[in-house]
């Protein structure tokens, strides 16, 4: 339900406006409804639909200049007060009726009054729950709540802050943020607000120097100790971030959320004992919050501990047999052990409850190509695609079996170039893994000049990160190495079809 941003006509300004109206010998016929509509405004608990009717009554009986101005003004005032009281009554199960309600009653405002800031922001916020207008015509009525915003700098701000959320280009985004905060510096949601946003854009310094100005504006905030947390954990400050989770947490004792979070920035520090002994409290402040085991069952596949892992999965799944995250997350762990057939399993009956769960379709796709069962990859991944065309994974794992196969009527050279090529934009060029596949697509075409390029790179990259990913390893390097040299003989990559032998390139 949106939060109304309360509107309260003047009753003393009313009062005065009214005493200061001017009296005429001859009255026009519509000033008896006039001054009843305005003696009910003054009522705290008025009628507004009365006040309304009674202004239209003054307005169609006829007014002079001066008292139709005050009348319109009056009526403009009344429609958006009756929109936001009409908007409280909304909720999940009572949408529709009193959002068009309160539409109509805006959009009347603002054709009587367009410079009404208020009213465009509120017929933005109506706009954008379901059922609304797309994000185009919200976002005209946000540029024109902003620009007929004035003096009313609260209104301008709710509005500039709403319209970067939803911006898509970031450096308009920053933009809206920057004016935000020009126009309300002392406002710690819209510092805060800014700080997550250069988070986001991977500019932590200036985050972090926005989150400080937000816990110095309100010290007691706990998702900005959060946010902040987060932030220092991106750049490898730990024990700054494990400090700022211990204030928060003192704020707010009890909060599994914080346990959550303190686990793991212990578990990216190294220090799975602290991480592990976090859930464990967690799990005892909520025990039946899946959620816990989830996370605990990751630190300890991370350990490589896949079978105290898959244990406390198969008994929450147990529990709750159409638990799809617990599934997913299951049938991972049983890839990572090599349980191809457990793995398709359980990815099958995440597809049976959720036909449209594009990860089960992967890791469905994934073990067949594990398997040696390439023509049923495929057809995974092209559903997979369809539904999350920019997953890296999907499209790497995608592309490298239309590379690679050793079946000459699955292979598909150009399409695996587009697929893979894709998948290396989304990661900047960056991960030897998909990389090699790049190169592998270039080769399957008879390209080898781009496929040694491509593969040089990628085993450049791999000799960097040596000590900071799985790319780096020993193994994978030698894997790539061996393409590379392959390359140069002019001679494709092709992958194993046995049963068990497949090894597709995975994120």
């Amino acid at each position: 339900m949106l939060k109304p941003i309360r509107f309260v006509f003047p009753a003393v300004l009313l009062a005065v406006t009214i005493a200061a109206r001017p009296s005429f010998a001859a009255e026009a016929a519509g000033q008896a409804d006039l001054d009843k509509a305005s003696e009910a405004k003054l009522n705290a608990s008025a009628d507004l639909s009365e006040v309304i009717r009674l202004l239209e009554s003054a307005l169609k009986k006829g007014l002079d200049a001066t008292n139709t101005e005050f009348a319109n003004r009056l009526l403009t005032s009344t429609l958006i007060e009756r929109a936001r009281e009409t908007v409280k009554q909304i909720s999940a199960e009572n949408l529709s009726e009193p959002r068009k309600s309160a539409v109509a009653d805006l959009e009347r405002a603002v054709k009587l009054d367009p410079k009404q800031p208020q009213a465009y922001l509120l017929l933005a916020e109506l706009n954008m729950l379901p059922g609304g207008t797309g994000i185009k015509e919200v976002l005209a009525l946000l540029d024109k709540a902003i620009q007929s915003g004035g003096e009313d700098s609260d209104t301008k701000v709710k509005a500039l802050v709403l319209r970067a959320k939803i911006e898509d280009q970031p450096d308009k985004k920053l933009a809206d943020f920057d004016e935000a905060v020009r126009l309300a510096p002392d406002d710690a949601a819209v510092v805060r607000d800014r700080g997550l946003t250069l988070a986001d854009m991977d500019k932590p310094e200036r985050a972090l120097n926005d989150l400080n100005r937000a816990i110095e504006l309100e010290p007691n905030n706990v998702p900005t100790y959060e946010a902040k947390a987060i932030v220092l954990a991106r750049l490898k400050k730990f024990d700054a971030a494990i400090d700022d989770l211990n204030q928060a947490w003192a704020i707010s004792p009890g909060n599994v959320r914080l346990l959550l979070l303190r686990a793991e920035v212990y578990q990216e520090k190294g220090d799975q004992q602290k991480a592990l002994a976090d859930l464990d409290e967690a799990a005892k402040l909520k025990p039946d919050l899946p959620g816990i085991i989830r996370t605990k069952a990751m630190f300890l596949a991370q350990d490589e501990r896949f079978d105290e892992a898959i244990a406390l999965l198969e008994k929450l799944a147990k529990h709750d047999p159409k638990d799809v995250p617990t599934l997913l997350q299951l049938s991972i762990l049983y890839g990572a052990k090599k349980d191809w057939a457990k793995a398709i399993e359980t990815d099958q009956r995440v597809v049976v409850l959720d036909p449209i769960e594009w990860r089960a379709l992967r890791g469905l796709g994934d073990a067949m190509l594990n398997t040696g069962r390439h023509a049923e990859a495929i057809a995974f991944f092209e559903k997979a695609i369809k539904l999350e065309p920019n997953d890296d994974g999907i499209l790497n794992n995608f592309a490298w079996v239309l590379a690679t196969s050793p079946d000459a009527k699955l292979r598909n050279g150009p399409r695996a170039i587009q697929l893979a090529t894709k998948a290396c934009k989304l990661t900047e060029y960056k991960v030897p893994h998909i990389l090699s596949t790049l190169a592998a697509a270039y080769a399957e075409t008879g390209d080898f000049k781009n496929a040694v390029k491509w593969s040089t790179k990628a085993i450049e990259i791999a000799e960097k990160e040596k000590d900071k990913s799985k790319d780096g390893d020993k193994e994978t390097r030698e894997a790539l190495k061996k393409e590379l040299e392959s390359y140069k003989a002019k001679k494709p990559t092709r992958e194993l079809m046995s049963e068990g032998k497949g090894e597709p390139k995975k994120p």
